[in-house]
């Protein structure tokens, strides 16, 4: 599969050119003939002689953005000047910044916000310490806790190099849900060590977002952190992937006609997203369903499962087929990819049953391609932003915490999730729905206030007295 061109990997060329003349035609032919797509052209600077010309344009990686650069500096009459690389430029000194709220204009204001004033806050919080809630952040308050173990796709890079990572998803947490989200990167990949220090710092905070943390040390420390805590603890890379796949899956059904409790399912990835898709398919009502990994087909006779694979042969595969992926496939209604690329092609997809789905979820190479997929199947997704139907976590969990802190939850149960997949799955409507549109967009008005809404009513929550969501914010 080729890659696109993407703002990802979008730059900005500072170059001069002569003035009149064909220069700057030639300037966009270039980038188009080297496969690029030129999105801005800004003139800086002007003399009789000379013009200083801004070239901003999309490539489909570094690689191919230097090709760019090469490309018009190839053109007769142009000096290349400066590159900036937009993605880096927006990450510079950080994306996020705590702002106060309320002004400190004077002595008086220092005394109330700071000593001695806050003094009697500190006292009305010992004396009641359900208080904090009321009368601090921590009301409104999530932790985005990683120890850099698994980031994206990228593997075990670490708690430095996870940062910007968490730093976005305290963005988005803002943006979407108005909740005050912090990046904590931990330097240690101890489940002991990460459940103590999570444990330390809770008090702070109404809510745990656990993210990035690999399998399987991810299914312990989450377990014995909503074991431990009065507050709910929630592992995104688990929980929000499966609640969006179901949400996307109801709505596909629903193009093709088919009942989630009569199809039968071949989930490839038995990893963190994996197990908690599966675990939430079977509460949805799915009964035949069969999970590979990367050592095959997951039965109840394959030596050596651990306690996780054990259980998931135990729920799955009643038939004990123990071929391989591909042959699983032959006659099933679904298909959900979360594990590795080019696993698959069209003719695999082909044996499936009549109007089928793939979910074919491996990022940036899905496990196969979406365009040899959808000569096949009646409905294809991907975790691509540049192929119609998006699975994608944003969609999720701003709003489930927005759920949870309105309720003052102290957990994350199925049954809150379930509602959280129907909710979102309801967004799109009868007469938007088509297999090019399963999912919403993550900035449509409604996304983040349904799923709220909806987690909040499962954790038997109350509508806050003054209810309102920044989904009108400019994107």
């Amino acid at each position: 599969m080729t890659a696109l061109p993407s703002v990802s990997y979008s730059i900005t060329v500072r170059l001069e050119v002569p003035a009149g003349g064909s220069t700057v035609s030639k300037l966009t032919t270039a980038v188009e003939q080297a496969g690029g797509l030129v999105t801005a052209l800004d003139v800086t600077a002007s003399g009789h002689e000379r013009l200083r010309i801004d070239v901003t344009c999309a490539a489909a990686d570094t690689e191919h953005a230097g090709r760019l650069v090469e490309a018009m500096r190839a053109v007769p009459g142009v000096e290349i000047g400066r590159v900036s690389d937009r993605t880096f430029l927006m990450h510079l000194g950080g994306k996020i910044s705590m702002e106060a709220k309320h002004p400190i204009r004077n002595r008086d204001d220092l005394s109330m916000i700071y000593t001695p004033g806050v003094a009697r806050v500190c006292l009305a919080i010992a004396a009641n310490p359900d208080d904090a809630r009321r009368l601090t952040i921590k009301r409104n308050s999530v932790a985005v806790v990683t120890d850099g173990s698994a980031v994206l796709g990228l593997g075990n890079i670490g708690p430095k190099a996870a940062l910007p990572v968490m730093e976005g998803k305290a963005a988005l947490f803002k943006r979407f849900a108005g909740i005050d989200a912090w990046p904590l990167c931990l330097d240690t990949q101890d489940p002991d060590a990460i459940v103590q220090i999570v444990k330390a710092i809770a008090p702070g905070f109404a809510g745990i977002n656990l993210e990035d943390i690999s399998a399987p040390r991810c299914f312990e420390i989450e377990a014995r952190l909503r074991e431990e805590l009065d507050i709910p603890v929630f592992h995104d890379d688990q929980h929000g992937t499966a609640v969006v796949v179901l949400a996307a899956l109801y709505n596909a059904l629903r193009v093709v006609s088919k009942d989630i409790t009569n199809v039968r399912v071949v989930l490839s990835g038995a990893g963190a997203a994996g197990t908690a898709i599966l675990k939430l398919l079977l509460a949805a009502g799915v009964k035949d369903a069969i999970v590979a990994d990367v050592d095959g087909i997951i039965h109840t006779e394959r030596e050596g499962l651990s306690p996780e694979l054990r259980w998931i042969a135990e729920n799955t595969n009643a038939a004990k087929y123990s071929g391989n992926l591909k042959g699983a496939l032959a006659g099933a209604d679904v298909f959900i990819g979360v594990s590795a690329p080019n696993i698959l092609n069209g003719a695999d997809i082909a044996t499936m049953n009549d109007d089928s789905i793939v979910f074919a979820l491996a990022n940036p190479v899905p496990e196969v391609d979406p365009s040899e997929a959808g000569e096949h199947a009646a409905v294809v997704a991907t975790g691509r932003s540049d192929y119609p139907n998006q699975i994608n976590n944003v969609l999720v969990f701003p709003g489930v915490f927005r759920g949870l802190l309105d309720a003052q939850s102290s957990k994350v149960s199925v049954e809150m999730e379930l509602a959280a997949a129907k909710a979102l799955a309801g967004v799109v409507t009868d007469d938007e729905l088509n297999a090019t549109y399963i999912v919403p967009s993550v900035f449509h008005p409604e996304v983040h206030t349904r799923v709220a809404h909806a987690v909040r009513d499962a954790a038997g929550g109350k509508a806050p007295a003054h209810e309102s969501y920044p989904d009108d914010a400019p994107a």
